[in-house]
């Protein structure tokens, strides 16, 4: 496998992004733009004036994708968590207010802080709140769909993921991205019975949908909410 930056052919449009070309001993040719840059794979032989073609058919595509990547970098860089700031739990806005206590807690009205804490200390200290909040509230529903579905996990974790909601091991252990209690609580059951049904299929087969089904009749719905609440996130940084 190699890679190489690219452009398209002299008389190509000016517009035309750079690219890099990752060869690899796959078929077909694919565009991928991540992190602001743009990544060709394709064939091992395929000549590059057919990838610079490919890529100027998909230039309009590829020119509003890294638009919205930018701007979505340009928001998370903005993104700001302080006293008097509201975030998501269980899909509803909490106030983070300031308080004489010495430590960091939740009561079901707001999140409260010690007073004279720094914007990335309040940050910091939502995040720990998230991870205990979400493994409590996470497990209890995954009690709750395990014995109706005939499955029985070998551990329930909750981790740092930012590109995953939740997976499901081969050993039957669950792991449940912190962030996910921020969702309200039917898109939260909808991902836990998604990967609950990953215990009995390690795939997306018709079989495996049938069983998501069988739980959850509106699992489109979630699936469909769930898409927004990350187009959401993605603009927000709530890396830790």
């Amino acid at each position: 496998m190699n890679a190489l930056a690219g452009r398209a052919d002299a008389g190509a449009s000016p517009a035309t992004p750079e690219y890099a070309i990752t060869r690899s001993r796959r078929k077909t040719v694919a565009i991928y733009v991540r992190g602001g840059k743009v990544e060709v794979r394709a064939p091992l032989r395929m000549p590059k004036r057919e990838i610079d073609r490919f890529v100027l058919e998909k230039e309009k595509w590829i020119l509003k994708s890294l638009a919205k990547q930018q701007a979505q970098a340009a928001q998370r860089e903005a993104f700001v968590i302080n006293y008097g700031s509201s975030i998501l739990f269980r899909g509803k806005p909490y106030p983070i207010v300031p308080r004489t206590e010495k430590h960091a807690g939740f009561d079901d009205e707001e999140f409260y802080m010690p007073t004279g804490l720094s914007r990335s200390q309040i940050k910091a200290a939502c995040v720990r709140l998230y991870k205990i909040l979400a493994k409590a509230h996470i497990a209890k529903r995954v009690d709750f769909f395990a014995p109706h579905m005939g499955v029985v996990p070998t551990a329930v974790k909750i981790n740092s993921a930012m590109k995953r909601w939740g997976s499901c091991s081969s050993l039957k252990s669950l792991n449940f991205s912190w962030r996910l209690i921020m969702a309200d609580d039917a898109i939260i059951d909808y991902v836990i019975v998604h990967e609950l049904a990953h215990i009995k299929e390690m795939n997306h087969s018709a079989r495996f949908w049938a069983i998501v089904e069988n739980t959850l009749s509106d699992f489109r719905e979630c699936r469909r909410k769930l898409k927004e609440l990350q187009s959401r996130l993605s603009g927000e940084d709530w890396s830790d």
